[in-house]
Order: C-alpha cells, then structure tokens, then sequence
C-alpha cells in the first residue's frame, strides 16, 4: 500500500516509474501559465493561449536581425486563420540593441513593419530577472539553455509543448520553421 502511495507521487510528480509515466514534459512544464504585462501595459493571461499553436520570439529594435520583424508579420498574416500567435517580447539583453520604452518599441514595431501580433512589455529574456516563461522555455526546450541573442524562436503547439527552438539566424521564412509550423498547426 505504501509503495503504491510513493509510486503515484512520483508519478503526478512527473517522474517515471517503471514502464509508466502518466504526466508528460509537456504537461508538467508548460511554458503558457501565468501572466504577463503586454506592450499597452494590460496584463494578459498566457493560458488564453492554450489550444493555439504560439511562435515566442525575443526582439529588439535596433539589431541586425530587426528586419525579420516583417518575416514574422507575413507568417503571422498567413497562419493566423489557421491557429498561430505570434508572441513578441521586447528584450534589451544582448548588445543594447533594445532601448526604447515600450511605447518607442510599440510606434517603431507598428509604422515600420505593421506588426499587429502581440507584443509585450520590454523583459529580460536571460538570467535571474527573467520571467517564469523564458526560465520555462530554457529550460524544457531542445537543446536547453539560454537565450544566445536577439530573435530566437520557440515554437509551443496546441498542447502546450515546446515542440522546437529555432536560433536567431533562422528566418522566419525557412523551410524547417514553416514546416514545424505547418506540422504543429496539423495537429
């Protein structure tokens, strides 16, 4: 009786017992909980998102991967109908290249690439300040660790798990991001 009790806690723990593990990663570790302040300065719940498929991208303003901004919108334009977010999250973490106020970034984002996904409140994507969702996706994600640079893309489907990152020199209109798009919209 006592063996069953510590099996099945480790079990709603997430761990494996044996052949069984009734709680997948996706599951026990779902980056799209809690909320977060978007851009406007409203305060939105993550889970509104769930049963979507959710492209989580940090940007900045002022980088050399800035123009994929307009890549992003085009797949957001054409994906949407279908289930895709796009989640964009100001980060002024690498090089500087994020100064602006969120009102600077919101102005900037709108008139130069049209950009009407959501965006969010300027973060830290990378150490202790950052918020429960990047610690999440660096964690669970494959490969694990911190974010490298600017425009770095993970990729959550409709379950709620990290189905794959994509550095930042994958623009948003390679083949291999479309397709896991495309792959996690089928689904």
């Amino acid at each position: 009786m006592i063996w069953e009790q510590v099996a099945r806690g480790l079990v709603m723990a997430g761990v494996c017992v044996g052949m069984a593990c009734a709680v997948s990663r996706a599951e026990a570790a779902s980056p799209l909980t809690g909320s977060m302040k978007k851009i406007d300065g409203s305060e939105v719940d993550l889970a509104q998102y769930g049963g979507k498929v959710a492209l989580i991208v940090n940007v900045a303003s002022r980088c050399g991967y800035t123009r994929q901004y307009a890549g992003l919108q085009d797949l957001y334009a054409k994906y949407k109908d279908k289930g895709l977010v796009i989640l964009g999250f100001p980060a002024n973490d690498f090089g500087a290249q994020e100064p602006g106020t969120d009102a600077q970034i919101a102005e900037f984002c709108s008139s130069t690439y049209g950009v009407d996904f959501d965006m969010f409140s300027k973060i830290t994507v990378k150490g202790k300040e950052s918020p429960a969702l990047y610690k999440t996706l660096t964690a669970e994600a494959d490969p694990a660790g911190d974010v490298k640079w600017n425009f770095e893309k993970f990729l959550i489907g409709r379950d709620g798990a990290i189905v794959g990152r994509f550095s930042s020199g994958v623009a948003p209109d390679d083949g291999e991001l479309v397709s896991a798009i495309e792959a996690a919209l089928a689904k």
